[in-house]
């Protein structure tokens, strides 16, 4: 199971958004080029974010919101679009993973019902308590390490993924 660093492949690659552009796109020392190498030579599953900037960048195909598993690429991969809020998330947290030489489970498709809080919709209203989500509304010291987590459900979920890997035949036949 990869689960290579997102934080220069999403939607604030650049970096804060009070300090744009101190980082450059994908600048993540090749931890995803590395990650899908592995999943794509040994079997395994990577994870990212949904709209992961890295699925253009390495060519793979963007999965459909809707669910369900497509062709990645010619390399035997395949991707899909799931939300870890089916599995425990407090957010919907978007999700898209490729996978590689294993048994591909059916999943929960499809969008989950949205999430207000109701903090946020009681303070700004329907529409900005929207755009900003769950998860801008924790706070505290573990703020990052709760919106990042992922529960325990999809977590297992992954490890049986992974668990029926078989590994691509070496180049020669070895």
């Amino acid at each position: 199971m990869a689960h290579p660093p997102c934080q220069r492949w999403g939607r604030f690659w650049h970096g804060s958004t009070r300090k744009p552009h101190q980082f450059r796109k994908g600048e993540d020392e090749g931890c995803f080029a590395a990650a899908l190498a592995a999943v794509r030579r040994w079997g395994g599953a990577l994870e990212h974010p949904a709209d992961s900037h890295a699925w253009a960048a390495f060519d793979l195909a963007r999965p459909p919101r809707s669910g369900g598993w497509v062709r990645a690429d010619f390399l035997g991969g395949w991707t899909c679009h799931v939300e870890q809020g089916w599995y425990g998330h407090f957010s919907r947290k978007p999700t898209w993973l490729y996978a590689n030489g294993v048994d591909l489970p059916a999943l929960i498709w499809g969008p989950g019902e949205q999430r207000l809080h109701p903090v946020a919709l009681e303070r700004h209203g329907y529409a900005k308590a929207r755009r900003i989500g769950m998860a801008a509304m924790i706070g505290g010291k573990r703020k990052t390490e709760i919106r990042e987590a992922t529960p325990p459900a999809f977590r297992d979920l992954l490890l049986s993924i992974a668990a029926s890997a078989v590994p691509a035949p070496l180049a020669g036949g070895k």
